[in-house]
């Protein structure tokens, strides 16, 4: 075994366990001993490959409209259906209307023409080498996530989080980090087995075995104490009611409990959008349907932490774009460079980050897809250094010697 706490909810559905710490209870519940609070970083990973043309359409690009004849956004013409207009030369899809009131307050960040540049058009590849941080490079243990995480003598058992079945690639290594797929199934049904292996991990010797047990459990009773709490969204917040709602909504009981999370990871899928992408209209379909979950999701979390905003920045990925012409079932095939979305207090939004490359046949990677100028590890190392407080980058980023930050994080 090593340090890493993996727990599955399935397997461990934990409950009675013992009685809550009382540094827990002090933390949890003294108005007057409030735990200090973390910078935190929130991660959404869109797999299946999000079409980030679609997600945030250059309106203004005429080549848009000549690739895309049946699945373009129209352009802003205060319409249901059109795009809604950001800079002139950028809309947003009219499904994620919720995020403009954000993208105005300054606290919306928008990074186009990124990703990854390793060429692979392979789904498992591309998301493996985006939630390792290395790409191109198939024998890295750990995840980015996993090593972003400052170096600290008091740790909370709960400062990794992912809100998923299993631990995401993302966030294995060295330091400890717990899977959750949903935070009430959170229990052990067996309490006298569960108080026998408390008992066994803390007698052990094996200083790897104790380390483990322990944390393990002081996650479980944590997790026990805020299932007691409850929790209703505050500022009148409402989250949809799909798994990306419901694990937001959790991540930030989480954080609004003050237990010690750093960092935080949830995924969607769905977005592998080769067929009818867009339905009779483009605020109807698949990708439309996704989208407006994926922004009530966003407003709802945002709505929901008000002035928490101040230390929490969330950022959204996908493995890569979606071809720049449409294919003959009305869809998107496999691409190459897409759109990420920053959200947070600190950050310089309002704006559209992007060297655009244009859309001319020319101007495309490999004549078919929207080129990358912006390297997905320039936005990551810049929230990790300049959000989370990591300076050390070459570790989170092995191999990536020249990063080359956008500015999105007040200094």
């Amino acid at each position: 075994m090593n340090r890493r706490i993996f727990l599955k909810s399935s397997a461990m559905a934990m409950f009675g366990v013992g009685s809550t710490p009382v540094w827990l209870s002090r933390a949890l519940y003294a108005a007057d001993a409030p735990s200090p609070r973390k910078k935190i970083l929130v991660a959404i990973f869109q797999r299946g490959a999000v079409d980030g043309l679609n997600v945030v359409v250059p309106h203004g690009e005429q080549r848009y409209y000549d690739l895309r004849p049946s699945i373009a956004i129209p352009r802003p013409d205060s319409t249901a259906d059109s795009a809604i207009d950001l800079d002139g030369f950028f809309g947003l899809h009219p499904s994620l209307k919720p995020l403009k009131p954000i993208y105005d307050s300054g606290q919306l960040a928008i990074v186009h023409a990124v990703g990854s540049p390793d060429p692979t058009r392979s789904h498992f590849d591309a998301q493996d080498y985006m939630e390792s941080g290395t790409p191109g490079r198939k024998a890295t243990s750990d995840g980015w996530l996993n090593r972003a995480l400052p170096q600290e003598e008091q740790k909370s058992p709960v400062r990794a989080v992912s809100f998923s079945a299993d631990l995401p690639r993302t966030l294995r290594g060295h330091n400890d980090a717990v899977a959750i797929a949903n935070l009430n199934d959170f229990q052990v049904r067996d309490a006298r087995g569960a108080s026998s292996f408390e008992s066994m991990y803390a007698s052990t010797m094996d200083k790897v075995l104790n380390g483990t047990g322990r944390e393990t459990f002081e996650a479980v009773k944590i997790m026990q104490a805020m299932q007691k709490q409850g929790y209703t969204p505050a500022n009148n917040a409402r989250y949809p009611g799909g798994r990306l709602g419901q694990s937001m909504k959790q991540i930030a009981q989480l954080i609004k409990s003050d237990i010690g999370l750093e960092v935080a990871f949830t995924d969607v899928g769905g977005w592998d959008t080769h067929v009818n992408e867009v339905g009779a209209k483009p605020s109807q379909g698949q990708l439309a349907n996704l989208l407006n979950d994926f922004g009530q999701t966003l407003a709802a979390f945002y709505q929901d932490l008000g002035d928490r905003m101040a230390d929490v920045t969330v950022v959204t990925m996908s493995e890569f774009g979606r071809t720049a012409r449409e294919n003959g079932n009305r869809g998107t095939d496999h691409g190459h460079a897409n759109v990420m979305l920053v959200v947070g207090g600190d950050i310089k939004g309002g704006k559209v980050y992007c060297d655009w490359p244009g859309m001319a046949q020319e101007q495309l990677y490999e004549n078919r897809d929207l080129n990358l100028t912006t390297d997905f590890r320039d936005v990551l190392g810049e929230l990790v250094t300049r959000h989370l407080g990591n300076r050390q980058i070459a570790s989170v980023f092995p191999g990536f010697a020249d990063p080359k930050f956008r500015g999105l994080v007040a200094s």
